[in-house]
C-alpha cells in the first residue's frame, strides 16, 4: 500500500512515463561530455579537404592561446541551450520541472518566477544567439561546398557527403525555428499586405511542426561528422572516394 500511495502521489499514470526523461538525459549528457572533449581537444579535426563542424569557422589568433573551437561553439551551444524544444527537453530530464505530462515536479517549486531571473532570463535572448549561430551555419555551408575539391580537383567522398548531410540538417533545424518564423512573419497584422512573406511565413510554420525532429538529427549529425573526420585524422578509417 505505500508503494501505490508513494507512486499515486507523482503520477496516476500506469505507462512507463519515465523512460522519454531518461534517454534524454543520457543522450544529451552524452553529446556535452564529447562535444566538450572534442572542443577542448584541439587536435584532429582537419583532414584535407574536411574540417570538423565544431572548428568551423576555423579561427587562428594570436591573442587566443586555447582551442579555436571555443572562439565560435558558443553560438551554436547558447542556439540550443535556449531553443524552446530543447527547454521542454532538458526541463524534463535534468530539473524534473515536470519530468512528464500529468507527473508531479520531483522537486519542491517554491515561488514560480519563470525565466525572469538569472540564469534562466538569458532563454530570453534565444533569437540573438539564433543570428550568431545563422553565421556560424553560413560557414558550414562553405565548409561543405569545400568538401568538393581535393588535392586533384573536384571530386566527392564520404566525407563530402557527412558534410552536406550534416549542414542540412542543420539548415532544417534553424530554418524550422520559432525566432526564423518570427523573423519571417512577425510585426504583421495583415499577411494580405505582404503575400510574400505569408507563403515565406507558411513554409517556415510547416517546417515548425517537425522542429523536435530536426533538433534530434541535427544533433546526431554534427557529432557524427566530427566524429567521422576525428577517425579521418587518427588513421582508424579511410575515406572512400566516390568520384
Amino acid at each position: 500500500m505505500a508503494n501505490g500511495t508513494a507512486q499515486s502521489s507523482i503520477t496516476l499514470r500506469t505507462d512507463t512515463w519515465w523512460v522519454l526523461p531518461l534517454v534524454t538525459a543520457i543522450v544529451l549528457a552524452t553529446f556535452g561530455a564529447y562535444s566538450t572533449w572534442r572542443a577542448f581537444a584541439n587536435v584532429d579535426f582537419l583532414v584535407q579537404p574536411y574540417l570538423s563542424p565544431f572548428y568551423s569557422p576555423y579561427i587562428l589568433a594570436s591573442w587566443w592561446p586555447f582551442s579555436p573551437a571555443l572562439l565560435i561553439l558558443w553560438a551554436p551551444l547558447g542556439f540550443r541551450a535556449t531553443c524552446y524544444y530543447y527547454r521542454k527537453a532538458y526541463y524534463r530530464s535534468f530539473f524534473m520541472a515536470p519530468p512528464g505530462c500529468a507527473v508531479k515536479p520531483m522537486a519542491k517549486a517554491g515561488n514560480y518566477e519563470g525565466e525572469t531571473k538569472f540564469p534562466f532570463i538569458i532563454q530570453n535572448i534565444h533569437r540573438y544567439f539564433f543570428y550568431a549561430a545563422a553565421v556560424v551555419l553560413f560557414f558550414l555551408w562553405v565548409d561543405a561546398f569545400h568538401a568538393l575539391w581535393f588535392e586533384d580537383g573536384f571530386g566527392i567522398g564520404v566525407g563530402t557527403i557527412v558534410l552536406f548531410v550534416n549542414v542540412i540538417l542543420l539548415s532544417m533545424y534553424s530554418l524550422s525555428c520559432h525566432s526564423f518564423r518570427h523573423l519571417v512573419g512577425g510585426r504583421f497584422d495583415v499577411f494580405s499586405k505582404c503575400p510574400t512573406r505569408f507563403r515565406l511565413w507558411e513554409k517556415v510554420s510547416k517546417w515548425n511542426e517537425n522542429h523536435a525532429m530536426w533538433a534530434w538529427l541535427s544533433l546526431f549529425s554534427v557529432a557524427l561528422a566530427d566524429l567521422y573526420i576525428f577517425l579521418l585524422a587518427k588513421g582508424v578509417i579511410t575515406d572512400l572516394r566516390i568520384i
